[in-house]
């Protein structure tokens, strides 16, 4: 084992224990992740040429120039929002590249290309070297790709696409680093909270970059999103490399009290230096795994829709402008914040009370995050026009999905802590595949047809996936822990809860 440095005490006092000052800068380095992840999705909204689109889009269909005079005229019908009249008419914002939907697409999907490729290689990186590194690495690369953005996109649209393949390979590390941490530093009794503080950071990155990229875009121009945004996040970068360390054993900023709450209930005060192998064939026969792996893969087909889609929806359908669209967009995010952290703490304390198990409080949260938003969607395709009602389902839906934070998405540490970066890396490679797939299905759905019906089949489709998540996981999800995670001692049949100390079973020096 690493030799032991000494411990002097919470940066921050007893005020943020030290495991906390980690969950708030995990939170805010996930929230980077996905702030920049996302901010292109309500920047080409002020990038495209809307008025040109529209031109092409009536010569390939109708063969004809009839309409361009009234296209020049850079009007559209729009959906009559409350206390208009009907058939009024709005101006579109348009930019300087003419990109078809399909393409819009494409530029949406290409960082899940690079996400797709680098998480299980990061992952044997992040449980094997360090963890704290391979974060740093992945925000990195992402504050970087993002300040480079506006002149690589001026060049060329492949500028845009090599500048967010390589944001999605460091994207990709995000969460087997994270989970890794949450492995060595949350106390089995703190660690559904301690992971929905982490991963919340998703939700605030996403609420603060849909409402800073309409603001800024609005103001100052599509390039500043991009050059604001990455300056900011260079904050970050310091603080992390000074703050945290992988583990409570080599941490400076810890009390010894806390050093030893943490270690003793997860049985690493001796733990070994070599990390164990990965059992491939017990993870790929498992039942609980392949239960969080088919929960993670739909629930991110409905996630990337609300994530990457909404604003279009709100531009295509509603009509709302640049600005008012990226505040509705965001608004849903910070209760939901709200909403994923209350959430965690009533289940970890349900369950440090004996109340219910840990497999009955992660499927609740996961039939959460399933049932509601699918119902918000049913409605979705019955609402119309009507706007601010449409905004409340959506708002309401994209709450409820906060729920997944305590339900399969930190399920990989229940069953199997000493695999929890590799197990998320497997299921957030599959999970990956409708990241890639929503933009162009729904660029491929909208193409010369933006309006509600093509919405309904996008919307229907997407409730058929939620269906599947809800019955795969409620039958066949656990939180307990299997026998495999313990590889290389004598395995037990019988696996154990999560409030098992992992030094019962992980094998010691001698």
């Amino acid at each position: 084992m690493a030799e032991e440095v000494p411990a002097r005490g919470s940066i921050l006092g007893k005020l943020v224990p030290a495991r906390y000052v980690l969950a708030i800068l995990g939170s805010i380095g996930m929230a980077i992740v996905y702030g920049l992840k996302v901010n292109l999705s309500v920047a080409m909204v002020a990038m495209v040429n809307h008025t040109a689109i529209h031109l092409m889009q009536e010569e390939g269909v109708k063969h004809t120039i009839s309409n361009v005079s009234t296209i020049a005229q850079n009007v559209v019908e729009e959906c009559h929002p409350p206390g208009d009249v009907s058939n009024v008419t709005v101006k579109v914002e348009n930019g300087p590249f003419n990109w078809s939907e399909p393409l819009q697409g494409t530029l949406l999907s290409c960082y899940f290309w690079g996400y797709l490729v680098s998480q299980i290689p990061l992952a044997h990186v992040a449980e094997n070297f360090s963890a704290k590194w391979v974060m740093l690495f992945s925000v990195a690369i992402n504050v970087i790709c993002t300040l480079l953005t506006p002149v690589f996109t001026s060049a060329h649209y492949g500028g845009l696409i090599v500048m967010r393949v390589l944001e999605g390979i460091g994207g990709g590390a995000s969460f087997p680093a994270m989970h890794v941490m949450i492995a060595s530093w949350a106390p089995p009794s703190e660690r559904m909270v301690m992971s929905t503080i982490i991963y919340v950071g998703t939700s605030a990155g996403t609420a603060l970059s849909i409402l800073m990229s309409g603001v800024l875009s609005a103001s100052l121009g599509w390039e500043s999103i991009f050059y604001v945004m990455g300056a900011l996040s260079c904050i970050w970068m310091a603080l992390w490399i000074v703050l945290i360390q992988d583990n409570p054993n080599k941490q400076r900023f810890i009390s010894p009290e806390e050093r030893h709450m943490i270690t003793s209930s997860l049985g690493t005060e001796t733990k070994v230096e070599h990390h164990p192998r990965v059992p491939w064939g017990k993870v790929f026969t498992s039942v609980p795994f392949w239960a969080i792996l088919i929960a993670h893969t739909c629930n991110n087909f409905g996630w990337y829709m609300f994530l990457i889609e909404i604003p279009f929806y709100m531009k295509q359908v509603l009509k709302f402008n640049v600005a008012s669209n990226a505040a509705l967009s965001a608004l849903p995010y910070f209760p939901m914040i709200i909403f994923s952290i209350f959430l965690g703490k009533m289940l970890d304390t349900l369950q440090s009370k004996g109340k219910i198990s840990t497999t009955i409080a992660r499927k609740t949260a996961t039939s959460i995050c399933t049932v509601i938003p699918g119902i918000c969607l049913l409605i979705l395709c019955f609402i119309g026009c009507r706007h601010y009602e449409a905004v409340s389902i959506m708002s309401v839906g994209i709450v409820a999905m906060g729920a997944m934070f305590s339900g399969f998405l930190s399920n990989h540490i229940d069953i199997a802590p000493n695999f929890a970066g590799t197990l998320v890396a497997l299921t957030n490679t599959a999970a990956t595949v409708p990241g890639i797939i929503v933009p162009i299905f729904v660029g491929f759905v909208t193409h010369g047809n933006q309006n509600i019906g093509a919405w309904r089949i996008i919307f229907g489709v997407t409730i058929v996936l939620f269906i599947l998540e809800f019955l795969v996981f409620v039958i066949f999800g656990s939180g307990a822990e299997q026998p495999w995670n313990r590889s290389g001692a004598k395995e037990e049949t019988e696996a154990k809860d999560e409030k098992t100390p992992l030094k019962d079973n992980v094998p010691m020096k001698p």
